[in-house]
């Protein structure tokens, strides 16, 4: 079930093991209301769980990161160390984060200007699950438009845009 796609500069391959596991991420955010939703899409060959969450008070790149983390800690968590997992993402945030974690932990997870690194505690958590599988992230473009090829992309970016409606709406009646 692997997908075809191509990769692209911001993909990063670890040793290849027997089985693999795809997970297919989003996040979002409505800026002004700070509420943000992630989703989660795994597959290992045709089981497929979905995951999805809201949370209050956050950023999109929280929410991309969010989503890619849960996704990967669902795989730790129900199959074996020897799956391969492949993230699928349009979040160039996430996919460039494994190129640049030996700057980030030598500089502490702070900025050039010393100030605290955004998602901090985030980000150590990614680095965590990064040196505990296998893991390929292939960087895909956003808000694909629908054609007859099966994209979990797609699936998990208008999940996730329904479930953030739905949370603004439960604040903010009438919207939709």
């Amino acid at each position: 079930m692997l997908n075809k796609l191509k990769p692209s500069a911001n993909t990063y391959l670890y040793p290849m093991p027997q089985t693999s596991a795809e997970i297919y991420t989003d996040g979002s955010c409505h800026t002004q209301q700070r509420i943000g939703t992630w989703v989660a899409i795994v597959f290992l060959g045709t089981a497929k769980e979905v995951l999805s969450g809201t949370v209050q008070h956050t950023t999109h790149n929280r929410m991309e990161l969010i989503a890619v983390i849960k996704g990967i800690q669902y795989v730790l968590a129900h199959y074996d160390s020897g799956t391969l997992i492949c993230v699928y993402t349009d979040s160039q945030y996430v996919t460039s984060l494994p190129a640049r974690k030996e700057k980030i932990v030598l500089q502490n997870f702070t900025t050039q200007k010393g100030n605290a690194l955004q998602n901090a505690v985030l980000v150590k958590i990614f680095f965590e699950l990064l040196s505990a599988r296998s893991i390929a992230f292939i960087k895909i473009r956003a808000h694909q438009q629908q054609d007859d090829t099966i994209n979990y992309n797609r699936e998990a970016d208008i999940l996730c845009r329904k479930l953030l409606r739905r949370a603004v709406g439960r604040r903010l009646p009438g919207y939709s």
